[in-house]
């Protein structure tokens, strides 16, 4: 049996850049496109194909955990290649799938030629299969980790985005806070403030929530640590649009009223620091 799994092994290696060919054949019927603009000449991605074929080939002979560590290498470099050049998931794993059809057809012809026993067959497959099988799986969990760090760049974004201050007048800010607040997006709003009153300099902050629908107790006691830490830091912070539900949140926590300095919008806020339209 290991002398069966021996003469295969060779004849894959022996005959790797051969079989390497017959991918990109079986790729171009498949019209699997997969066109990389980079300076890699066809022998050299020939070479690079040949590679993971060699890799199959020697694990009929050779120490498999050291092969699957060389597949493993295999794979993540392809699929960070493949993100490079904006190459799809679907298509990178088509691709790799050739690799198992191509390898069967070399069994089936040494099958046909040298009459092996079908339990070589099927020991070679239990051999190569799950390495083919890891390849796809390293691919798609490069792809997966890179899908995740695009999409917390994006949240982030969108976060930032959620708490925006807007310049007032001089020294004067407001935060129009619209939509679910939570206490992630609360501890965001303490941040922002802090980050954007020490570099405005501002001396006053307005913190508008009558856009946002619910704000619980654990909410409204965030909103009210930002407030203190504002005026730590010289700021001093006034909080618009308080809801009658929203008050009664307040006051249950035990927290004083006349803290927040509270205003019923931001009109009236700018009024309270003297920013009052006078008519003619």
């Amino acid at each position: 049996m290991k002398h069966e799994l021996l003469y295969i092994g060779k004849k894959i290696v022996d005959n790797h850049l051969t079989l390497a060919q017959r991918i990109e054949g079986a790729m171009t019927a498949e019209n699997i496109k997969m066109e990389v603009k980079n300076t890699a000449s066809l022998k050299e991605r020939r070479q690079y194909r040949a590679h993971l074929i060699l890799c199959f080939g020697k694990a009929l002979y050779e120490d498999v955990d050291f092969i699957s560590q060389e597949v493993e290498k295999w794979g993540r470099k392809t699929a960070e290649m493949a993100i490079q050049h904006n190459i799809s998931l679907s298509s990178i794993l088509r691709e790799v799938a050739t690799y198992r059809t191509v390898i069967w057809d070399v069994f089936t012809e040494e099958l046909e030629q040298r009459k092996f026993a079908a339990i070589t067959m099927l020991d070679v497959s239990k051999m190569i299969d799950p390495l083919i099988d890891q390849v796809g799986k390293v691919i798609g969990e490069v792809y997966e980790a890179h899908n995740n760090k695009l999409m917390k760049i994006a949240y982030t974004a969108l976060e930032e985005l959620s708490v925006p201050v807007v310049p007032v007048a001089e020294g004067i800010a407001a935060i129009p806070l619209v939509g679910t607040l939570d206490t992630h997006r609360a501890k965001l709003v303490m941040e922002v403030a802090l980050n954007e009153g020490a570099r405005m300099n501002l001396s006053h902050m307005i913190i508008d929530v009558s856009g946002v629908p619910i704000i619980d107790t654990m909410v409204a006691d965030q909103l009210f640590q930002v407030i203190q830490a504002l005026r730590l830091t010289g700021v001093e912070a006034i909080i618009t649009g308080i809801r009658p539900e929203i008050a009664q949140t307040i006051v249950n926590l035990g927290i004083d009223f006349d803290e927040l300095k509270p205003q019923v919008n931001l009109q009236e806020a700018l009024k309270s620091l003297g920013f009052d339209r006078k008519t003619q």
